[in-house]
């Protein structure tokens, strides 16, 4: 194993499990270059450099940790001296009580701040699970924010709740101070805020769920209670998403206040338990009240319909978009590239949109056989030996790295229901954060049915229950179903198939959102491919039509042809 000299790191004679130094790789050029930017965990062997983002390990070098070897560094923290009246103070102004800042070991200490390359006193918010300081945030007056580098992300205030069948769920660990000042101690705040207004769900961001999942899933009772603002609402749905809609509420503040803590400031404790006890859940599905969207209607007034992602074909987004909440059909005569076609559009809204995708394929196991078409369509190279210049060896690691991030797949038992599809990918929504769930093909799923059911019957009950989960989990879900048999023309061509030509049940058009059907004429020699768009439910997202794209078979990616119908 390697030293810290090797890396040029040096500790300076300083001991200790936690020992801040200088950065080999940005103090020298920098104003203040004594500045101890870099910590560096003696126990662990890892270091983090506050200001340039550079870590590393003696065990695996400045490479990334592979994901299963993860730790988390331990950070030290004491409450030392008197306490201090400048923090009481600071509290005070928010009507936060002494008792309650020591109640939660909150104090004053110096922590080195990015911002100004230097230490400066802070607040210290510690991280407490399981009795242990598993993390601090560090607040300056400036109002910049830290917490410990490598050290484990969870929800400030998660031991109040070991023991409570309910929580509420705040924006910041002043808002639970709020709570726990009116003595309602089991909420708990995020320890990163809310994510901008429409960005893009995060694995990262939201890794505090995963972390405290043992605290939350015993949980009957969720209260969202985060800010009443445009970030707040972003966090508040990414959270519905993650925790399950069927067990959180939520609160309505009033008009003047938008948290926790102003409702201390404008009126007093008592109104705190008031808007708790009035917190109302949200609603379910087949059960709404006017007063359960109002917000929802007045997003609508204000920002108008929601409008689908494109599909990275300029030539289809005339036609079919797509958004999340809906169901799509693909149907096709088999060979004509369905899967493929899918594959390429979910590559191109992974890297324009960032969404994830979870994929149950049955027909194209193993998964690394899988796996390797789409690095065809991410990298743009062919993936095995051939007449054309395949995927350099040294690209292979960044294109899997990309995979890894964007996409997961479900591998189906010898029989998988779609029933059981649905319970796995209610979980991968909530580890992952998925945004689109790729079933293909619907007949490779067991579809046993009870006694006096009918196929019809069957297929209408469990697209319902897809169509739902897409709704409630706000994922859209595509799935690949086969024609019955179809007869080839006098001319030897197959005919184009149409939803209610899937075998089983015309309910496959019925209960669709969008329909489309990929075909290609198997007597020409060009690589058109040709997608019928048959049916959109919503006008916003497209309409229907013909739309013709170029089939590249040396890397199986798809391109505009600029031929529409």
């Amino acid at each position: 194993m390697k030293i810290y000299g090797d890396y040029k790191i040096e500790l300076q004679g300083r001991t200790g499990i936690e020992v801040a130094t200088t950065c080999p790789q940005c103090s020298a050029v920098r104003k203040k270059k004594n500045s101890r930017c870099l910590s560096v965990n003696t126990d662990k062997g890892v270091w983090y450099c506050h200001h340039c983002g550079w870590v590393g390990s003696l065990k695996y070098g400045t490479e990334k940790q592979p994901e299963k070897q993860r730790y988390y560094i331990k950070p030290q923290y004491a409450v030392t001296g008197k306490p201090s009246s400048s923090l009481f103070e600071w509290f005070g102004k928010r009507k936060i009580s002494n008792e309650t800042v020591q109640r939660y070991s909150i104090s004053i200490q110096e922590a080195y701040m990015p911002t100004v390359e230097g230490n400066i006193p802070c607040i210290a918010f510690p991280y407490i699970k399981a009795g242990e300081v598993v993390n601090i945030k560090y607040r300056s007056k400036q109002k910049d924010f830290r917490q410990i580098a490598g050290a484990e992300k969870i929800l400030f205030g998660i031991d109040d709740i070991k023991n409570e069948s309910w929580a509420i769920i705040v924006e910041g660990e002043i808002d639970k101070l709020s709570f726990a000042e009116a003595g309602i101690y089991n909420a708990i705040s995020v320890p990163d805020g809310a994510p901008p207004p429409g960005s893009k769900s995060s694995d990262i961001k939201f890794e505090y769920l995963e972390n405290c999942k043992d605290y939350l899933d015993k949980l009957e009772k969720i209260i969202i209670a985060v800010d009443n603002d445009p970030a707040g609402k972003t966090l508040e749905q990414e959270l519905i998403r993650r925790l399950g809609i069927e067990r959180c509420w939520r609160v309505t503040w009033p008009e003047e206040c938008k948290d926790a803590n102003d409702i201390l400031l404008h009126y007093d404790k008592d109104e705190l338990h008031r808007l708790i006890n009035e917190a109302r859940p949200y609603p379910l599905e087949g059960v709404i009240e006017p007063d359960d969207v109002i917000f929802d209607v007045l997003a609508l007034y204000q920002q108008g319909v929601k409008l689908g992602v494109s599909t990275g074909w300029i030539g289809l987004d005339r036609h079919y978009t797509v958004r999340p909440g809906e169901m799509t059909i693909i149907t096709g005569v088999p060979s004509h590239g369905k899967s493929q076609f899918l594959d390429a559009m979910m590559v191109n809204i992974a890297l324009e949109e960032g969404w994830r995708f979870a994929i149950c394929s049955p027909e194209n196991l193993p998964v690394e056989r899988h796996i390797a078409k789409l690095i065809e369509q991410y990298s743009g190279f062919p993936f095995h030996e051939g007449y054309n210049m395949r995927l350099p060896a040294e690209e292979l690691s960044n294109c899997m790295t990309w995979l890894n991030k964007y996409f997961k797949f479900i591998v189906p038992e010898e029989t998988m229901s779609i029933e059981k599809l649905i319970e796995t990918a209610k979980k991968v929504v909530k580890r992952y954060g998925i945004t689109g769930l790729i079933i293909d093909p619907w007949n490779e799923f067991d579809h046993t049915r009870p006694n006096g059911v009918s196929e019809t019957e069957h297929v209408s009950i469990y697209l319902g229950k897809l169509r739902r989960f897409a709704r409630n989990n706000k994922v859209h879900v595509w799935v690949v179903a086969h024609p019955q048999k179809l007869y080839r023309n006098a001319d030897g061509s197959y005919p184009v198939p149409t939803p209610y030509e899937i075998s089983g049940s015309a309910h496959f058009r019925n209960k669709a959102d969008n329909c489309l059907t990929v075909w290609r004429d198997e007597q020409e020699y060009n690589r058109d491919v040709k997608i019928f768009v048959q049916k959109i439910r919503f006008k916003e997202i497209g309409k229907t039509g013909e739309v013709t794209l170029q089939y590249n078979s040396v890397n199986g990616k798809y391109k505009d042809t600029g031929v529409l119908a």
